[in-house]
């Protein structure tokens, strides 16, 4: 085998385990829509916030997982 088959076959193969476990939760849920996770939803705008005025990526983390932390404790 090739080196460009090994590389092209550990690329293919990264995908496909990608590309499960991005769909296998869905599919877990036969039946049912996919539903909005709210703490997620309401973490994610302060921490969209902080990446346009900052453009730091310390700060956008931290502003993220500090919110979500507190929406959890609160929630």
């Amino acid at each position: 085998m090739s080196s460009f088959e090994f590389i092209s076959l550990t690329i293919i193969g990264c995908a496909i385990v990608t590309w499960i476990s991005r769909v296998l939760p869905f599919i877990q849920h036969l039946g049912h829509l996919p539903s909005v996770n709210w703490n997620n939803l309401l973490a994610s705008i302060p921490t969209v916030l902080a990446a346009i005025l900052t453009k730091n990526l310390l700060v956008i983390v931290l502003v993220g997982v500090f919110s979500l932390a507190f929406i959890q404790i609160i929630f």
